[in-house]
């Protein structure tokens, strides 16, 4: 029996019959012996058939890919960046009837189009964008100053530029927001030509709400959250608050650099003119110096310096806007985005958990109200009333809950999309680099271009004479 154990004829893959036949098969295998064709053909008839079913129905039964949850928002940042590139350029000056004002051409790689906004399009559209999305990251405008009068000072030009980098930093933040890119809101900024898109985006949010009413997840978002969200959450911040201070930093320290290179060059520019000019100088020499001194000959080789030392104020000039376009506007679109997150944050304190506090306050006194009715009798009408408020605020205090929730699941993935963004710093240090990199290599051509003009016009003796004062 120890064979028959290790056969299964409890379920039917075998009747008894058919285990009794296979039992003789084995034992005649043993023997040296061949089975019967009869015997072989009765087994092989009684054993069944498998089954397997309709094709639909093991379609149904086939392995699904796991499916992630709808918390984690799967994002690099190389997709973030290939979503949209946005072009925000100056357009020439446009008269108003009494005042003059700025005009941007704005161009979507994405849509493929061009419009034209004016500051006052930027931001209704940054307000109904805070109004639409009200849990996530929206980033700050750069502050409004009346124009006074024709734009001569430089002041105002720098003034009107830096605004200029600041709407396109936030216009890309807000186009490669993956729960803003494809909102009909953001479409119609980028997109819609006609003169009224203030009032078709304003349309645009009436009609869709905020996105608490139209996200799929609002009411469900408190069965996705970790127990320990809150804690997650402080200490995320935490982080962020440091990693924020420290960009600062870096930030503060390559806006210096790109001016020395702007100084620099501008020093570079005068030396080379004040050579020239003390090369025009067409002063006599006086007879007594004239015959020992080679100063008359210097003085007219000095005239030709000027050339060089303008090459080299003009890469000079170049490697400061390399360093303010490279380095600090990914400083600043970075910085723009951690700035976002900390108004954010505040929101989400002061705005939704303090108005759930309110709520909940003002409903314990109606309760207390309730109570006190029901104990000192009042008017039928009254005591209805009031069950009528209480009824209305416990359904609001139900519906800040659910906000509440939406909320702190909207900031955890906005947390995510921080930390995707890190990675830019490895870009911010290559941009860096190169800038340096290629900044020396083209002013060390011209200096030693110069130096060889030096030792042609001065000769290599002149060039190195010992120092003039001992060390």
């Amino acid at each position: 029996m120890k064979i028959a154990e290790h056969v299964d004829y409890t379920d039917g893959f075998l009747s008894k019959l058919s285990l009794y036949k296979a039992l003789a098969l084995i034992a005649l295998a043993q023997q040296g012996k061949q089975p019967s064709p009869k015997l072989l053909e009765n087994c092989i008839q009684e054993f069944p058939k498998p089954q397997l079913g309709e094709f639909k129905v093991l379609q149904t039964l086939r392995m699904q890919p796991t499916q992630e949850s709808p918390l984690t928002v799967p994002q690099t940042l190389g997709k973030l960046l290939a979503r949209e590139t946005v072009q925000v350029e100056l357009i020439p000056e446009k008269k108003g009837l009494f005042l003059k004002h700025v005009e941007y051409q704005i161009t979507s790689q994405h849509f493929k189009i061009s419009v034209y906004r004016r500051y006052t399009d930027f931001d209704v559209f940054h307000e109904l964008l805070l109004q639409r999305f009200a849990y996530r990251m929206v980033p700050a405008l750069p502050p409004k100053r009346m124009l006074k009068g024709v734009l001569t000072s430089m002041s105002e030009r720098d003034f009107i530029e830096g605004r200029r980098r600041a709407l396109g930093r936030f216009i890309n933040l807000v186009a490669r927001h993956p729960f803003f890119s494809e909102d009909e809101l953001v479409k119609t900024f980028l997109t819609f030509n006609g003169s009224d898109v203030q009032v078709k985006m304003r349309d645009a949010c009436k009609k869709m709400g905020d996105e608490f009413m139209t996200n799929t997840m609002a009411t469900l978002a408190k069965d996705y959250l970790p127990a320990d969200i809150q804690a997650q959450f402080s200490s995320s911040r935490e982080l962020i608050r440091n990693i924020h201070n420290s960009f600062h930093k870096l930030r503060d320290r390559a806006e210096k650099m790109a001016e020395r290179s702007k100084e620099n060059a501008t020093d570079l520019l005068m030396f080379g003119r004040e050579l020239s000019t003390l090369g025009s100088d067409s002063s006599p020499i006086p007879s007594l110096a004239s015959s020992q001194s080679t100063w008359g000959i210097l003085r007219q080789s000095l005239k030709g310096l000027s050339v060089e030392f303008a090459l080299l104020a003009d890469k000079g000039a170049q490697q400061g806007r390399r360093e303010e376009d490279d380095v600090v506007e990914k400083l600043n679109l970075f910085l723009d985005l951690l700035q976002s997150y900390r108004d954010l944050c505040e929101r989400h304190e002061k705005g939704v958990l303090h108005e759930h506090q309110r709520a909940l306050q003002k409903y314990g006194m109606m309760k207390r109200q309730m109570m006190s009715a029901t104990v000192q009798p009042k008017e039928q009408v009254s005591v209805e009333q009031l069950e009528s408020r209480i009824v209305q605020q416990e359904n609001a205090i139900q519906t800040m809950e659910l906000r509440n929730y939406f909320s702190l699941f909207c900031l955890h993935q906005e947390t995510q999309l921080i930390f995707t963004y890190l990675p830019i710093t490895s870009h911010i240090l290559g941009a860096f680099v190169n800038s340096q990199v290629q900044g020396h290599q083209e002013m060390g051509a011209v200096w030693n271009d110069l130096q060889q003009k030096l030792g042609c016009l001065f000769g290599v003796d002149e060039m190195q004479s010992p120092p003039l004062t001992p060390k």
